[in-house]
């Protein structure tokens, strides 16, 4: 019974008209920055903060709160329509949405897209009512050795994901973990691999590395090529809605993805991007049903699982924000920024002190979630009229807005030539027959993991055993080792590369 008092002091708080007009700028402006590529909700939130100072806290954190999920929606369209993906969890929507825009199919995509992320997003929103405090307990259970473990499993899942051969996969992973160290080293303070150019000493970005080798990678690959042997949207548009076998593939696709992002998202690092992964490699493992297509090809579970775990993450990363006083990931702190602006202390007693700005912030979630359906479904037939606009005119715009997008990230021309670079390197990996997610998965996941492996490490004073005398670190080790075991096995290696040859 308190729950539902509780969600009706939510309602009265975010129901009024002036905090829904704000979810609504929310949404929109999030919709409309996760479709640009390049410009993710941490740079819109960080712009966006001032004008937030004069309004009230309820509604600046309602506003706050929309565009991060908005962006999570808008990242699928552009990854969906020209293999650019807007945010980093929509990395792995572009393996099978990409291919099925290809193959008429965008409509379909898009709205498996729109509707997984709107059930996800709902789940989230419910269990982050019904079980913050709960699953705050989840979080405290993992220290840094946890949390390195947790990064293993997620690279070697990232094995999961290639299609080809084993060994191109894991050499993708390292050459990511290799990017993903160079730059400052956060101890030390000295610089790594920049070779002398003052543009490194921060690293390199995602946006230049995810726009090169996805974006501009796959326009050097097609302009490679011959008008007639040109396979870019060649295919009738079939459809703006998924058929009923669509839906019968893609619905436990989705409760599966909203399980996986709600768990991983209440933990630190990245719990939006980890499920994203996870959820994807989770259905390559479950068997193909008669007359579906391999994922990697075009599969509509490929789209709406990870597309509903990152959004489903998205939610319950609220959770440790609202009940411990602790951001997960970058947005979320410059929510803890905002909050603090407006004179609110993020934590425990935010519950029970400003019960108004927490149910008020969890029943805007549901409304915008609903705002955001509403808003995209309708739209899908605006986006796939991108589709037929002829290539030539097509892809200058796209690098046109590439350029821009990783410009306003640091204002820097540097990172427009690092874009060009790693478009060569996108096209050559093309060439050798190369999958790029897991080299993005490994520049993401490997800064975050050497910082919880050396922190892990100093509590343990230099002590290794750390990892495995620890229950859950131990486990997770075990898990990724059992994988690794599993895709090396000679019955399962042979079978995985089948599953990716084309008819």
């Amino acid at each position: 019974m308190d729950l539902l008092a509780n969600l009706a002091t939510g309602f009265a708080v975010a129901g009024t008209p002036v905090n829904i007009l704000y979810a609504l700028i929310g949404c929109l402006l999030g919709t409309l920055i996760g479709v640009l590529p390049g410009i993710g909700p941490v740079a819109t939130i960080a712009m966006l903060l001032p004008a937030t100072y004069a309004l009230p806290p309820v509604s600046a954190l309602i506003m706050l709160a929309g565009i991060y999920y908005g962006a999570q929606y808008g990242g699928s369209t552009t990854a969906i329509l020209v293999n650019l993906p807007g945010e980093s969890s929509s990395v792995v929507t572009t393996l099978d949405g990409y291919q099925m825009a290809r193959q008429g199919r965008a409509g379909p995509a898009l709205a498996a897209a729109g509707l997984g992320s709107f059930f996800a997003g709902c789940v989230g929103t419910l269990l982050l009512a019904a079980f913050a405090a709960p699953l705050t307990e989840l979080a405290f259970a993992f220290g840094p050795a946890e949390y390195c473990a947790l990064m293993v499993v997620g690279l070697v899942g990232a094995v999961v994901l290639a299609s080809g051969s084993l060994l191109k996969a894991i050499a993708m992973i390292i050459l990511g973990l290799l990017l993903g160290l160079v730059g400052t080293d956060v101890n030390s303070g000295m610089a790594r691999f920049t070779f002398g150019i003052p543009e490194l000493t921060d690293g390199i970005g995602f946006v230049a590395v995810a726009m090169g080798v996805f974006g501009y990678g796959e326009i050097i690959s097609n302009l490679a090529k011959s008008d007639l042997e040109r396979e870019v949207f060649t295919a009738k548009v079939q459809g703006l809605f998924p058929t009923r076998e669509d839906l019968k593939h893609m619905m436990p696709a989705v409760l599966r993805g909203t399980a996986l992002g709600s768990v991983l998202g209440v933990l630190p690092g990245g719990g939006a991007l980890l499920a994203s992964f996870a959820s994807y490699s989770l259905e390559k493992k479950i068997k193909l049903k008669d007359g579906e297509v391999a994922l990697g090809q075009g599969n509509i579970r490929g789209v709406a699982a990870p597309e509903s775990a990152n959004n489903a993450g998205a939610q319950t990363s609220f959770i440790p924000l609202l009940t411990l006083g602790i951001p997960p990931n970058a947005v979320m702190a410059l929510m803890v920024g905002a909050m603090t602006i407006h004179n609110i202390q993020p934590g425990p007693q935010v519950m029970t002190v400003n019960p108004e700005l927490f149910w008020g912030l969890i029943v805007s979630m549901w409304i915008g979630n609903l705002m955001l359906i509403i808003l995209n479904l309708p739209m899908i037939g605006i986006w796939i009229k991108l589709l037929t606009v002829p290539y030539h005119y097509l892809f200058p715009a796209i690098v046109l807005f590439c350029a821009i997008g990783v410009y306003t990230t640091n204002n820097s021309i540097f990172d427009i030539w690092l874009v060009a670079l790693f478009g060569l390197a996108g096209y050559v990996f093309t060439k050798l027959g190369c999958e790029p997610a897991p080299l993005l998965l490994g520049f993401i996941l490997g800064p975050m993991m050497e910082e919880y492996l050396k922190r892990a490490l100093k509590l343990a004073r230099g002590d290794w055993s750390v990892f495995i005398t620890r229950p859950v670190s131990a486990a997770l080790l075990a898990l990724a080792v059992a994988l690794l075991l599993l895709v090396l096995l000679p019955a399962i290696k042979s079978k995985r590369e089948q599953a990716f040859v084309e008819d």
